[in-house]
């Protein structure tokens, strides 16, 4: 085997990064898009600067928080399942294995090898790691590899902040003139990077996701500056 062939990531591993990458980028493209319209709001309604600002940091620590917050919620109940579901397992290899090697024997059929090879297969597995054995084949769960809610909710809130300081920054530099064309070019650009980069990591055709996303962003603009203006004209 060569040393490239070596290094190649493979099955589980590069799923899960994958995951973890579409994950950042939708993240970040929930915090441009929230972020986005959230200040392309306020700046209808007003030019001050520091209204922009306040309104900007808000959308993006609340955002941000939230996102994090959620995912952590998400993530560790599918933690708490996938630990249920090992003690289960690990309760029914001690009380019935026979049971137990006999349905991994049928798990390995159904992937396709003969009776005899499956058999012989699951007599091997099931005497170095039988646990090990049956969360892989039978739950599609790595033992050793749980899924980590803190991981996942610092990923969401560096993802989204990351995302979010875009428009914020883009709404706040400039002049007062150059504002809003700078916001929302920078954004539809970031939108269009985005939906590109989640097109490919799915393995899908970028051209509907990069129109998707682009449109999504702009309506949230456009209706977030309108609803802005007319509360500004208001004096609401």
């Amino acid at each position: 085997m060569t040393e490239a062939t070596h290094h190649e990531p493979h099955g589980d591993a590069l799923g899960e990064r994958l995951n973890w990458l579409r994950a950042a980028v939708l993240g970040a493209n929930d915090g441009i898009v929230s972020t986005a319209g959230l200040v392309v709001g306020v700046a209808g309604a007003t030019g001050d600067r520091s209204a922009l600002l306040t309104a900007g940091l808000a959308g993006l620590l609340a955002g941000s928080l939230s996102m994090a917050a959620g995912e952590y919620v998400s993530v560790s109940t599918q933690r708490d399942s996938e630990k249920a579901a090992i003690a289960l397992e690990k309760r029914e290899l001690r009380e019935q294995p026979e049971a137990e090697l006999e349905e991994l024997t049928e798990l390995l059929e159904e992937r396709g090898l003969s009776r005899h090879v499956a058999r012989e297969a699951a007599v091997q597995l099931t005497r170095r790691d039988a646990l090990r054995a049956h969360a892989r084949v039978e739950l599609g769960i790595d033992p050793d590899r749980l899924t980590n809610p803190w991981h996942a909710a610092w990923a969401s809130f560096l993802s989204f902040t990351v995302g979010a300081l875009l428009p914020l920054l883009a709404i706040v530099l400039p002049p007062a003139g150059w504002r809003l064309p700078v916001t929302v070019v920078s954004v539809l650009a970031a939108l269009v990077l985005t939906g590109w980069s989640s097109a490919r990591l799915g393995a899908a055709a970028p051209g509907r996701a990069v129109l998707r996303n682009a449109g999504g962003g702009v309506l949230a603009m456009g209706v977030t500056y309108v609803a802005g203006t007319l509360l500004g004209v208001a004096g609401v």
